[in-house]
């Protein structure tokens, strides 16, 4: 019996009630508890060797999710991870009590993960240890095989008939001690994740698209960590106000500002001082604390050392030798933006659009978000500057240099080849 058959079978777990009109579907089955009821969190040594041991002693895959303090507290690390898996039931484990997870990582080497949304929690699992070398993500799953709501929540009703509670998505995770409430519900979000993925997989074999979810689902687990944001600073919110260079440099004055005080209390920056303020402030140009104060987003609440420490970093900005100002925003690598291309480049903008109404036909027929068929960056980047010659051989070459998988290269290379030449 599955984990989802065994849930079912629960009395407990179901709404009282008669049973719906046979032309009614049936409305989903509310989860209120843990099979097992609600694990101990784990955080300490001891305890976590005996997860170790118990896990790695498990059978299947192994599901995993992580739970993060967005908003309340500075970067993205993990503050509680939770697992299943067959043998061993479900852990909540601590990763402020046991900040190194490297053993528990390496017991689970060459097992199945499966996450949902693998990419939001893969960086904060690395940073504690845990890496998988497979997995399968239950959330682009979903969008290959073309459900229309992809969140967790969605994907457990519409594929098996269960209700997850989601009331305490976006808690502060970093409260000690979590409150049971928010525990049933950590430990709710992996109850039926294998169960999910089985679901799934059948339904991507059914649709012939289970070798390419494999393959995107390799290329996630192989993926590097990503790199540092170049100068973050300019994606301050409102940054599109913000014209001239002077100002600029107040931005990112008080963004690095506000950043250092941020992470030494370990607080969101956006608690510390919001971007309206930042940009009003640029704006502004204050020229003392009496003028900031007068500013949006630096009222009466703030104290007056807070408004000295911000009205510095505004003063290093103006002090600043133009030579040492921040350039306008460069432009990314690549193509400009398509909106100019029909002045800049008309041919380029005749492949464009046939590309595009190309690749949109086919990803409707295959019943899969476009930028899941393929990004919408490279198919720019292609059309922009095609291989020189126009061969399906070299499209190919053109789209694997850009990171396309086998699969959507030969989906999409052949669309390609006709749509470069488009206005030629």
């Amino acid at each position: 019996m599955t984990d989802a058959q065994e849930t079912a079978a629960d009395s407990s777990l179901r709404t009282t009630g008669g049973a719906p009109p046979d032309d009614v579907a049936p409305a989903p089955i509310p989860l209120l508890e843990p099979r097992e009821g609600i694990p101990p969190v784990v955080a300490s040594d001891d305890a976590l060797a005996r997860v170790i041991a118990a896990f790695a002693a498990g059978t299947g895959p192994v599901a995993v999710d992580a739970e993060r303090a967005s908003g309340y507290r500075y970067g993205q690390r993990a503050y509680l991870v939770q697992l299943r898996r067959d043998g061993a039931g479900s852990a909540l484990i601590d990763p402020v009590g046991c900040p190194d997870l490297t053993g528990l990582s390496s017991a689970l080497t060459g097992t199945e993960w499966i996450l949902h949304a693998a990419t939001q929690d893969l960086p904060c699992l690395r940073d504690i240890g845990m890496a998988p070398t497979s997995l399968f993500d239950t959330e682009l799953a979903g969008r290959l095989a073309g459900f229309p709501r992809v969140g967790l929540g969605a994907m457990v009703e519409g594929v098996l008939g269960y209700a997850l509670e989601k009331g305490h998505s976006a808690v502060d995770w970093s409260t000690r001690p979590l409150p049971e409430p928010w525990l049933r519900y950590a430990a709710l979000d992996v109850e039926l994740l294998i169960d999910l993925r089985d679901a799934l997989e059948d339904e991507l074999e059914q649709q012939g698209k289970l070798e390419w979810a494999r393959e995107e689902f390799d290329a996630i687990a192989s993926a590097p960590p990503a790199p540092p944001r170049k100068d973050p600073w300019r994606r301050t919110s409102g940054m599109h106000k913000v014209r001239r260079r002077r100002q600029m440099a107040v931005v990112r004055e008080l963004w690095n500002a506000r950043d250092q005080v941020a992470q030494r209390r370990d607080v969101s920056p956006g608690k510390v001082l919001g971007d309206a303020a930042i940009v009003e402030a640029a704006l502004a140009l204050p020229a003392n604390v009496q003028a900031l104060t007068a500013l949006p987003g630096f009222g009466h609440r703030m104290g007056r050392r807070q408004l000295e420490q911000w009205q510095a970093a505004v003063e290093r900005a103006k002090a600043l030798p133009e030579s040492e100002l921040p350039q306008p925003g460069q432009q990314p690598a690549g193509p400009p933006p398509p909106r100019s291309w029909a002045d800049k480049d008309p041919a380029a903008a005749a492949r464009l659009s046939a590309a595009r109404a190309a690749v949109s036909e086919l990803a409707e027929r295959l019943h899969m978000p476009q930028e899941n068929l393929i990004t919408p960056d490279t198919v720019r980047r292609v059309c922009w500057e095609p291989p020189k010659t126009l061969t399906p051989s070299a499209v190919e070459d053109t789209l694997a240099a850009y990171g396309a998988r086998n699969w959507q290269i030969e989906q999409v290379g052949p669309l390609l080849v006709r749509a470069l030449g488009t206005g030629a």
